[in-house]
């Protein structure tokens, strides 16, 4: 029903909503403020990401988009109602990896990541970074292996909780290479690296935001990243396939999305102007900042990503188990 009544919508607009340009050359959309929605509590990365990026559109196109949030549910109570949202190029939805995780994770949510919303642009990749503790006698992923393999049952791993991408990436590499590690998730990403610091857990997985300054503080010894390439944060430390495990691989996104049927010109226009926002040099170092590592993708190239993860993923939590707490 949630398809049709959409097919029937889109078709309306088609014939009501202006050409993203005139006949003059003028833009006719937007015409009034563009609603972000993001499905999360202020202040956190995906937060922050959708804000400078809403400002930077909103500045060039002389035109207002702010940023709404709807937190809750892990996400998905803001991303079920992005979807319910009309298909005017008015509303975007800001999404993180929890979009495609949350599918699997969940018996059910409130959205169907393809079915319901139309991909513009995949914005910012954050790498998962494999840290242990510096009193630990290992400098490699191999030597690490080989040392949670020669003492079963007593070596442990800190996440940012059950369910994040520090945790599945976790699971990758105990499903994979150490079948005895065990999983310790915390409140957070900061909380879960003072534990690694403290020695209570000596390996975790945590983003670069977290993970660098105690690397270069000399309170993290980094091993590793999971990503396909090096982080730019990071950029002497190794990918896992460097280090001999190319199965292991994946990172955090943030992206943007509009309803199933939005016009193409809109989609198109909207891509447009997220990488345009994305390519100048003062939102690339305040990105940098955070840990992340600009994109900037097309429609297609995101919507490839998003079916791709959504397998991944799927594999990992049934494999491991997962179940939402």
């Amino acid at each position: 029903m949630r398809t049709d009544r959409r097919r029937f919508i889109a078709g309306t607009l088609a014939l009501s909503v202006p050409a993203a340009t005139s006949a003059r050359g003028q833009s006719a959309y937007p015409n009034r403020p563009v609603r972000v929605i993001v499905p999360f509590a202020p202040g956190g990365v995906t937060d922050v990401v959708a804000r400078l990026i809403a400002a930077k559109v909103s500045e060039q196109l002389g035109r207002q988009f702010y940023v709404e949030n709807i937190a809750g549910g892990s996400s998905n109570v803001g991303m079920g109602q992005a979807a319910r949202a009309v298909p005017d190029g008015y509303t975007m939805l800001t999404v993180f990896s929890s979009y495609v995780i949350n599918p699997a994770l969940f018996e059910r949510v409130p959205y169907d990541p393809v079915k319901d919303f139309d991909p513009l642009s995949l914005a910012v990749t954050s790498t998962t970074v494999i840290a242990v503790n510096v009193e630990l006698p290992v400098s490699n992923i191999s030597e690490l292996v080989a040392l949670i393999r020669a003492n079963p049952g007593k070596f442990s791993y800190a996440s940012a909780g059950t369910g994040t991408t520090s945790h599945l990436a976790g699971e990758q590499f105990r499903l994979a290479l150490a079948p005895d590690l065990v999983h310790v998730p915390f409140a957070g990403g900061a909380p879960a690296m003072a534990s690694v610091v403290a020695g209570h857990t000596p390996v975790g997985m945590g983003t670069p935001t977290v993970v660098v300054p105690l690397v270069n503080d000399g309170k993290l010894r980094a091993l590793a990243v999971t990503s396909k390439v090096r982080a730019q944060t990071l950029p002497q430390v190794p990918t896992m396939a460097e280090s001999g495990y190319p199965d292991i691989e994946g990172d955090s996104f943030v992206g943007f999305v509009v309803p199933a049927g939005t016009p193409k010109e809109v989609i198109a226009l909207l891509n447009r102007e997220i990488v345009r926002s994305l390519g100048t040099r003062d939102m690339q170092e305040r990105l940098a900042m955070l840990g992340d590592d600009v994109v900037a993708s097309t429609p297609e190239e995101f919507g490839m990503r998003i079916r791709a993860e959504l397998t991944t993923w799927a594999k990992v939590i049934k494999a491991a188990n997962i179940r939402a707490g």
